[in-house]
């Protein structure tokens, strides 16, 4: 399955567009598509939308705690490998890994017809990828593309062999 390249922009007057994303490479169209939201496109009338109230701070420092000791558990009982980055992002990172992985298991196993043998195959690729910014980067990816993008992001690492010299 290829990774969509027409990605949904959603901007923030309420309108909504779709980007064509397939000059890039795959694993950076999400943040491609994040990256060129507008704050308001040019058919929305120049009034400031109304935004939700925020929801209180101790909430979210509490809501983030519980799902970075559960991403922990997670890494620790599934033998994931530290994330390497800043501490913020190390923590965000760990997050969006167990998301990832969890969402694709679910999809490609539970719901499709991956086996588990080619699931771990995907799952001991995915341990070789250990900065926290490539987990970030492909948290609103499908899950079903998650071996494409494991593989895009292996190969990269692997040094390409020149038959000229």
């Amino acid at each position: 399955m290829a990774v969509k390249t027409i990605w949904p922009i959603d901007h923030s007057c309420g309108h909504h567009s779709d980007q064509d994303l397939s000059g890039g490479a795959a694993a950076r169209r999400a943040g491609g598509a994040r990256g060129r939201a507008p704050p308001a496109c040019t058919r929305a009338p120049r009034a400031a939308p109304e935004r939700p109230a925020p929801r209180p701070r101790a909430w979210l420092e509490t809501k983030r705690a519980e799902e970075h000791a559960a991403s922990e558990a997670w890494s620790q009982q599934y033998r994931m490998p530290p994330l390497e980055g800043t501490e913020r992002a190390v923590s965000w990172g760990v997050r969006c890994r167990h998301q990832i992985l969890a969402a694709a298991y679910t999809a490609l196993v539970v719901e499709g017809d991956t086996s588990e043998v080619c699931w771990e195959a995907i799952e001991e690729s995915a341990r070789t990828i250990t900065r926290a910014g490539w987990w970030i980067d492909q948290r609103s990816f499908e899950p079903e593309d998650l071996p494409e993008l494991i593989q895009a992001a292996t190969d990269a690492d692997r040094p390409t062999e020149n038959p000229y010299f």
